[in-house]
């Protein structure tokens, strides 16, 4: 059995509206309007919902993937790359923005001091790096 139908079979509409549902079980009857929710979920194929939940079941740890679907880490980066776009992400561009916004709070004599303090030997790579981050 569909969950839900969330397009309207004639013209498209994306805003359908359920009148009545009914329990299985009891055959109690519940009537009204009520609007179907907008979920990022609902326009992901069979194929894509199945990957996700294997991606939980594994916990995101791609060699438990490889292993279980037999699929090399490429193609499964791939379909989690698909994934992400398809709930209306773009792969790997938040985290990098969240660290550009910290180097940004950075003003440039502080980031220059950290840079001058590298050359100097006063600070590791990791330390700088760090830093940089805002990870100190």
């Amino acid at each position: 059995m569909q969950k839900y139908i969330n397009k309207c079979l004639y013209c498209g509409n994306n805003e359908m509206i359920i009148r009545e549902i009914e329990c299985p079980n009891c055959g109690v009857h519940v009537s009204g309007t009520f609007q179907i929710p907008d979920t990022p979920f609902e326009n992901l194929s069979e194929k894509q919902v199945g990957f996700m939940l294997n991606y939980i079941r594994c916990e995101g740890r791609f060699n438990r993937l490889e292993e279980e679907l037999n699929l090399s880490y490429p193609t499964l980066r791939n379909r989690l790359n698909d994934l992400i776009l398809a709930l209306g992400f773009d792969p790997g561009k938040e985290s990098v923005a969240e660290d550009e916004e910290f180097v940004n709070q950075l003003s440039s004599d502080e980031r220059k001091q950290i840079l001058d303090d590298l050359h100097d030997g006063k600070l590791s790579f990791d330390e700088a790096q760090k830093k940089l981050k805002g990870e100190v």
